[in-house]
């Protein structure tokens, strides 16, 4: 009777972990969707410090939860990308989210827990046997890898990672090139014009990524225009251009179905750059 009692007990431990684990990934999922479609920046910028230590708490007693991680990943980057300008801060708050965003992966895709240290064609070898199921986590610290490049841009060990972050981002848009709007796709836009032609770089590529980028979301996505304008119109001095992407953005509507925030925060960019064309021009 102890041992079947002892069972028992066991089993209900058992299921009360789940249903916490459970509320806990939908506590996550939920708060993250609210901020996602906040359209006040001011409280966003306030409030989001408060729910990455709510986070952090949570993951305490879930360590291991690839769900719980993701999401702490993507909004400790991007917060600090969107929200940091101090660049020391900046720089923890991009260390931070690259160190979640790598468990998250190591935990769901087995070989990504040595992505960083294997040879180069090791790691073309393992891209050919991922599977569309593998996107969301190699996405995700694709995408963290790639905010904690541009956080440490002035260390030219950070910056030679940037090919193996760029090989992550070729895989996902080959297996699925409309995952998270078509983000992936973005920012091959950015790897191709990071540097002028002379130098490497290869806007007219860059160019393309991005007008795939923005057909993929059909326009909804912002900042995808944004960034074209900055990146790519920006180099190769096409104020036209510049100015007409960056146009449609003021005008657009922004709200969208976990857009609103990252449309506003596009507008606020574009804003700026057009405010500062004169003098780049």
């Amino acid at each position: 009777m102890k041992r079947i009692a002892f069972l028992l007990a066991s089993l209900v431990l058992s299921g009360c972990a789940s249903i916490v684990s459970s509320v806990t990934e939908t506590l996550a999922g939920d708060l993250s969707r609210a901020i996602l479609n906040n359209d006040d920046l001011a409280t966003v910028r306030e409030g989001v410090p408060a729910f990455l230590i709510v986070l952090d708490a949570l993951l305490t007693s879930n360590p291991d939860n690839p769900n719980l991680l993701t999401a702490a990943a993507r909004l400790n980057a991007s917060y600090a990308t969107g929200f940091v300008a101090d660049q020391a801060r900046q720089s923890k708050l991009t260390d931070k989210a690259m160190g979640l965003s790598y468990r998250a992966a190591c935990n769901r895709v087995d070989w990504l827990c040595n992505v960083r240290e294997m040879p180069f064609q090791e790691l073309e070898a393992r891209l050919l046997g991922s599977i569309q199921k593998d996107v969301p986590a190699i996405y995700t610290f694709a995408s963290s890898w790639a905010g904690w490049i541009q956080a440490h841009s002035d260390d030219w060990a950070a910056i030679a990672e940037l090919a193996r972050v760029k090989a992550l981002m070729e895989k996902v848009v080959e297996l699925d090139a409309n995952y998270d709007d078509g983000a992936a796709v973005m920012y091959l836009g950015v790897f191709e014009t990071l540097l002028p032609p002379a130098m490497g770089g290869r806007p007219e590529v860059g160019r393309r990524h991005f007008e795939r980028a923005i057909e993929i979301s059909d326009g909804r996505y912002l900042m995808a225009k944004v960034l074209f304008a900055e990146k790519y119109a920006r180099l190769v001095f096409d104020r036209q251009l510049h100015d007409t992407l960056l146009t449609e953005v003021m005008i657009a509507d922004p709200y969208g179905e976990a857009l609103t925030l990252i449309n506003l925060v596009a507008q606020d960019q574009a804003a700026a750059l057009l405010k500062s064309a004169d003098e780049y021009f």
